[in-house]
C-alpha cells in the first residue's frame, strides 16, 4: 500500500511540475531537441561514414545538448518576466 501512495504521490509531483512550465520554456525546450535530435542523427551518419571518430561525435551531441539545455532556460526567463523584450533603436536627435 505504501508503494502505491508513494507512486501516486510522485506522479501528482511530476504533473505539478510540469503545470509549471510556462509556453516560451515549453516551446524553446521541444526547439532545442528537436535540433539537438537531427544533429545526433548527422553525428551518427557522419562517424558511420568514417568523417568523423566516436570522441568527435560525442561532442557534437553534447554541445548541441548544452544548446537545448540553454534554449529551455532562456524560454523559462522570457515565461518569468526575466527577459524583458529588446529596446527599439533610436537615433540621436539632430542638434
Amino acid at each position: 500500500m505504501k508503494k502505491i501512495v508513494a507512486l501516486a504521490s510522485a506522479a501528482a509531483l511530476a504533473l505539478t511540475l510540469a503545470a509549471c512550465e510556462g509556453a516560451n520554456e515549453n516551446a524553446m525546450e521541444d526547439a532545442g531537441e528537436q535540433n539537438a535530435e537531427v544533429v545526433n542523427d548527422q553525428a551518427d551518419a557522419m562517424e558511420d561514414a568514417g568523417v568523423i571518430n566516436d570522441t568527435q561525435e560525442d561532442a557534437m551531441v553534447d554541445s548541441a545538448e548544452d544548446q537545448a539545455d540553454a534554449m529551455e532556460n532562456q524560454g523559462e526567463a522570457m515565461d518569468e518576466g526575466a527577459m524583458a523584450p529588446a529596446a527599439p533603436a533610436t537615433t540621436a536627435a539632430p542638434m
